[in-house]
């Protein structure tokens, strides 16, 4: 039995309002990234494409670092990676 497709677009996550909130640019959170972080993945996880693991893992570890939080993946996507 096939597996069912999972849906790619899944809108404007809670990142996209965080950062707004804090004024923060996609830069800001490359800027603070200690691993390697573009900013077409930031691009991509606030428009709600799927992320993998590894990548929403960097992605919550430069928000952290950027805006000195203990915040976890639930806080900046409505879904799980």
């Amino acid at each position: 039995m096939p597996k069912p497709e999972l849906q790619r677009d899944l809108g404007e996550q809670p990142l996209t309002k965080a950062m707004a909130e804090r004024k923060l640019s996609p830069n800001a959170l490359v800027a603070n990234s200690s691993a390697q972080l573009t900013h077409k993945m930031i691009a991509r996880a606030m428009k709600g494409r799927r992320l993998t693991k590894n990548t929403a893992a960097k992605v919550l570890a430069a928000w952290n670092k950027a805006t000195d939080s203990t915040a976890e993946l639930t806080d900046l996507f409505n879904y799980r990676p």
